[in-house]
């Protein structure tokens, strides 16, 4: 008897499931939308840690060639954009109806969960709006005479190791990037780029590191947020996060028993300001939140801008017209600058240093895509209408490789981003920092960073390949994790310059 009922509930359940698969993958079908065939288990993820998601929308955008493509994330029904119509109406327009990303770190990472990249309403708009004035022009300015001079020590550190080649660009740049973030964060004074060494620098390797392990915490983070507090997945690497957190408070104590003036210095003088008007204000700001801002700060200041000047200075080294004509304009600004050093202002100013820096997010934008989730039954065109909580994907980078808006897109050319071709450009097909409300807090920052490496490094070396390097194109990315960052080491030589 009890192996017919057994038998019984095991047929109903088959049968559920067959029955509830079989109407699944009709979703998109049912409502007129190209779709990729789900795979049983996966859904459309079957790409995940055998190559990098950006790679996997470039395919999806040239493969379909549509304003829009169905997928599923598992067994949950996504939509991937491949219009700039439509994402300018999700961005930005209807942007009240997809305030929120579909990512999510869970409950059980608050560091990573909390934070303005994660968080979603109510806690995004409050800090959105609170910290937005921390990356003003003025700002930053007082960060000048830190950027030069540890764009002086990179410079000093690459001339006097005797192979140059040996640099694997993205750690180099990274220890850069490191100090320069560690410094405008939370006013700690760091070594790690003329050494590659130092306790903040053992934080951010973690944190640029995947291993299977971390790789599986990310696939669930960005496309199965359900899974992350069953699993008690994380944003960072747990016992990076424990000693940054250890370091946090250590700085945080010592700011406390100084003489605070009502002037920022950094990033953590702007967060403790915060946590204290908020309680004058009978408002609690817990401290898992400011720790939250502080480590994605960190996080998102160093390995982007690093990553971006890896690439930038792999693609000079095989496109010699280009580094040439980027030589001989900071060559003629540094000229013309009355002690020889450069501004934050004059730097933005600079045409073809601009125009290297976006087409260098062109071709690796850091994330590929745009996720939102539907707040609300919404209608996309006259066709389709999605229901409420419906993951969206804009495809950035498929944006960015086609040739309708790029042509040549695999080609290195800045010249796309001159003012007089800028300009022609079709709106929402350029999207490295995103668009709307959400767009990137940090992105002035970042730009100010990666233009003062590049500087200071053309103008002091020639950049030429090395004998047996894949030539950009066919470079490889990595694969566990999600962001687009060089999966291989990257190696140029540094012919000193006269």
């Amino acid at each position: 008897m009890f192996a017919y009922l057994l038998a019984v509930v095991l047929v109903s359940l088959l049968s559920w499931v067959y029955i509830r698969w079989q109407n699944l993958k009709q979703f998109w079908a049912k409502r007129g939308v190209p779709y990729l065939p789900p795979h049983p288990i996966m859904g459309s993820l079957t790409f995940l840690q055998k190559k990098n998601p950006a790679t996997w929308m470039i395919e999806m955008y040239q493969q379909f060639k549509t304003p829009y493509i169905g997928i599923w994330l598992f067994w949950r029904p996504a939509l991937i954009i491949n219009s700039p119509e439509i994402a300018k109406n999700i961005l930005v327009k209807d942007f009240p109806s997809f305030r929120d990303r579909f990512l999510s770190s869970g409950s059980s990472d608050p560091i990573g969960s909390l934070n303005l990249f994660t968080s979603n309403d109510p806690l995004w708009s409050s800090m959105r709006r609170r910290l937005t004035s921390t990356f003003t022009a003025s700002k930053l300015r007082n960060f000048q005479p830190l950027l030069n001079s540890k764009s002086q020590q990179l410079i000093h550190r690459i001339k006097n190791t005797e192979d140059k080649t040996k640099f694997n660009l993205r750690y180099l740049f990274t220890d850069f990037t490191t100090d320069i973030s560690a410094t405008t964060s939370f006013g700690v004074e760091t070594n790690s780029t003329l050494t590659g060494e130092d306790p903040m620098r053992t934080i951010t390797t973690a944190f640029m590191e995947f291993d299977f392990f971390r790789g599986l915490s990310w696939t669930s983070i960005f496309f199965f947020p359900s899974l992350v507090d069953i699993f008690r997945f994380s944003f960072f690497p747990k016992w990076a996060t424990e000693y940054f957190v250890k370091i946090f408070k250590i700085v945080c104590q010592q700011r406390l028993q100084e003489n605070r003036s009502n002037e920022s210095r950094d990033f953590l003088d702007v967060l403790m300001k915060l946590k204290d008007e908020s309680a004058k204000n009978n408002e609690v700001i817990p401290d898992d939140v400011i720790l939250a801002q502080a480590a994605i700060f960190l996080f998102a200041g160093f390995d982007t801008s690093g990553s971006a000047l890896s690439f930038a200075i792999y693609e000079l080294a095989y496109n010699q017209e280009v580094q040439d004509r980027l030589y001989g304009e900071l060559k003629q600004a540094k000229d013309e600058s009355p002690d020889g050093q450069f501004d934050m202002t004059k730097l933005s100013e600079l045409t073809y240093l601009n125009a290297v820096f976006k087409e260098t997010l062109r071709k690796y934008t850091p994330m590929g895509w745009l996720d939102r989730i539907a707040q609300e039954d919404y209608k996309i065109d006259e066709k389709v209408t999605i229901p409420a909580g419906t993951p969206i994907y804009v495809n950035a980078i498929g944006m960015h490789y086609d040739e309708e808006y790029y042509p040549e897109p695999e080609r290195f050319n800045p010249d796309r981003f001159l003012p007089e071709n800028e300009a022609e450009i079709k709106p929402f097909t350029y999207l490295p920092f995103g668009e709307g409300p959400r767009s990137c807090i940090g992105k002035r920052f970042g730009q100010t960073t990666v233009r003062y490496g590049l500087a200071y490094l053309i103008l002091n070396f020639k950049i030429v390949p090395v004998p047996g390097a894949p030539i950009p194109n066919n470079v490889e990315f990595e694969k566990r994790g999600l962001f687009l960052v060089p999966g291989q080491p990257l190696h140029v030589d540094f012919l000193p310059r006269n």
